[in-house]
Parts: structure tokens; sequence; C-alpha cells
């Protein structure tokens, strides 16, 4: 069988390559360069070229042929401008999922089939497992990654059964330190490579400098909320006490974000923008004068203001509940959809790496309404909320409040 892997220089990937070669089946390696410029990158310059060179190392110790690709036209149309959209929009996107559904396993994918191979395979830590239907057709399932600490598959919720269908990740039932020793034992170039980390394959960036290159610097208001403000309000977010009465007017309210204004609070400080600002961000503030740690708790890009709370359990940072426009619904399992008027309860979790969270999900002509056993820190409109059935990855959607 002939198998494309996206070979990004890195161990996993690298490792993914071995695996399928030890297999016997004819690997080539396919590297893809999706960016070029360095405003914003914290070290000055694009990490892609030491990628490649230790990509063609690796590809040179296995013995397999490598291929160079320029994705950078379209990484920058359908990632990079969704991004700036996004955050001044004041929203907060996840470039990583985008990147796998859009340039991963949608461009990269059709540069590997040209060259006549028959899947693509990656160095994500999640698995496929395919059930046959009755009809003799194929269904996929994106599970988990064994290694918990890994598991990558949240970065995977956007993908179509038409994709997965292409797509093996050989690495998935391994745990990070095995991929490591395997890497040592052949003396792979990336055996002690460290984890990229920053936006996908952009690497670590100064946001704000970063998100200057579209979107101008603006002086406002940074707002405290103080936590006399909640004792004043009867919100049904923080007065959540079961399932037993949830209507649609409960729906709503619960999943709508606290509005603050100006008379919220009182101004202790001046930012340059708000949609350079997210949710939870502690960071970047620069305000000094408290005992604990200020975090923003909402952003407000039409009236330029920021809203921030002292201490990382600010009633202000946590919600019962979040709402999925219709439009936003993806099912990674279609098979397994909703329909108007079922509720479900799902594992759900709404970033990476965050402990799955028990919730009840409310399909609705408008759209998904999904409400937590608990009170979730740090809700943030842009982001992908993905609900799981045990280690199954069943389905995801675009958080709108």
């Amino acid at each position: 069988m002939k198998i494309a892997v996206g070979l990004s220089g890195g161990v996993d990937s690298s490792v993914a390559a071995l695996i399928l070669k030890n297999q016997g089946h004819d690997v080539i390696a396919l590297f893809m360069q999706n960016w070029h410029d360095t405003t914003g990158t914290l070290y000055g310059d694009c990490p892609w070229k030491d990628d490649r060179a230790i990509a063609e190392m690796v590809a040179r110790k296995l013995d397999i042929p490598f291929h160079f690709v320029d994705l950078s036209s379209e990484y920058s149309k359908r990632v990079v401008d969704y991004m700036f959209s996004e955050y001044q929009k004041g929203r907060t996107p996840n470039p990583d999922v985008l990147c796998n559904r859009e340039i991963k396993f949608e461009v990269f994918l059709k540069s590997a089939l040209d060259l006549g191979a028959e899947y693509v395979a990656t160095g994500h830590y999640c698995r496929k497992e395919t059930i046959k239907n009755s009809d003799g057709s194929e269904t996929y399932r994106l599970l988990a990654g064994k290694d918990p600490n890994k598991d990558q598959s949240y970065f995977l919720c956007q993908l179509t059964q038409k994709q997965l269908s292409k797509a093996l990740f050989p690495i998935g039932d391994l745990l990070k330190p095995q991929v490591r020793e395997m890497a040592s034992i052949a003396e792979l170039p990336s055996a002690d490579k460290k984890d990229s980390q920053g936006i996908c394959f952009v690497g670590k960036v100064d946001l704000p400098v970063f998100l200057q290159q579209k979107l101008h610097t603006k002086s406002g208001d940074v707002i405290e909320v103080f936590p006399s403000f909640f004792d004043q309000k009867e919100q049904s977010n923080y007065n959540f006490s079961g399932y037993e009465n949830i209507d649609d007017e409960f729906l709503k309210s619960a999943s709508q974000p606290v509005i603050y204004t100006k008379e919220s609070g009182k101004r202790i400080g001046e930012h340059q923008g708000a949609h350079f600002y997210t949710i939870g961000q502690r960071k970047g503030l620069n305000i000094g004068g408290h005992k604990d740690p200020l975090f923003i708790i909402s952003t407000d890009v039409n009236e330029n203001l920021i809203f921030v709370g002292e201490g990382q359990n600010h009633k202000g940072l946590f919600r019962k509940a979040l709402f999925i426009d219709s439009d936003e619904i993806h099912w990674v399992r279609p098979d397994l959809k909703m329909v108007t008027g079922e509720v479900r309860e799902y594992l759900l979790r709404i970033r990476y790496r965050q402990p799955l969270q028990r919730a009840k999900l409310f399909m609705k002509s408008e759209g998904l309404y999904v409400v937590f056993n608990e009170p979730q820190r740090g809700i943030t409109p842009g982001q992908f909320a993905a609900w799981y059935e045990n280690d199954e990855l069943i389905g995801s959607g675009v958080i709108m409040s």
C-alpha cells in the first residue's frame, strides 16, 4: 500500500513513517510549507527551514522518497485570514483545528493523492476504527489516543467521514515515551527534537504583534468587575442546581454570557485594542496593585472595552451553558446526528487537554444548547466544543455564545 506521511521534522511523524516502513508499506515523505512571514514570531524566524532539514534527514535515514509542497497560499486564505476575521469580531479561533480540516486533510491530502498515495498518515495521537455496515459501506470512528497526556483527537474534531477514510494514525496506540524510545533505537535525527509550540506552522508568536499585521491598535478602558456585581444579579448561570426544570427560556438565558458595561465596575487601566485579548487571558495586561492575578472575563470590541476580574475563581470566568448555531454543528459520525427536540448526555471538552466534562445536549431548530453538570471556566466564542461517547469523538461545533 502506498502511503504518504506528513513528515514535519518532529519525532511523532518520524516514528509514524518508521512504523509504516517496518510494516512493509510503500512510504513516501511529504513535507509541507505553510508559512513564510516572520512578523510577530518570537524567534524572528519561521521554524520551517530547520524542520525541513530534519525531515529530509529522517527520509534519508528511512530510505524513503522526500517530496516538498508549498501550501502557504491556501494556508493564508483558509486559516490565517480566518484568524484575523475572528479576532476582529472579538472571537477566539482555534487555528490548529482549522489547519487539520482545511490543510492537512484537504489540500495536503489532494497533493498526496496526486503523487499516487492511497492514504495519508500523520503523527497525531489518536486512533481510527472502521465499522462494516450491513450494506457493505464503512463508517469510520475517531478515537482518543492511548496516551491520555497527548491525546490529540480534539484537533481533528472537524474531520469528515471522507477525510477519515484516507487517514492513518500509526502512533495512536503508543505512549509518548515509547515513541521517543523507538526514534532513539532507530537513530532518527528527530529523536530528541522538542515538540513544536504555538500556532500551527507559524510557531510561537507575540499574538498582538502578529495580529497587528491587519488589525490596528486602539486605546480603550480596562474595567475591573468586583464580586459584588454578581451578588446583585439573579443569573441562571449561577443558580442552576439540576436538569429537572430546563425549558427553552432557561437554555437561552443560561447560554448567554453576562453583558457588562462601563458601569459594571471601575476603570483601572488602558489597553491597545479589545480584539487582541481573549476570555481567560491573564498575561499582557500589565496592571499591578492586586493581591491575585487579573483575568479577562469579557471583551467588547464594539465599545473597545476589556472587563477583568481578580483571581482564577472569579465568578465572571464561569458559566453553565453554551450555544452552537445550527450552521456550525459538525458530526464526525453523521449516522449519530441528533434531531430537533432530542436530548443526549455526552462528555465534552471546550479546549485541548481539558479533562472531559459531563453535559447534556439539547437540539433545537436554531442550534445546539450544551448544559454542563458543573460550571465551566473560560467558555470562549470562536473556540470548538467537542463531544465524546467514551473515547470516541462524535461531533463538534464552534461556540457562538
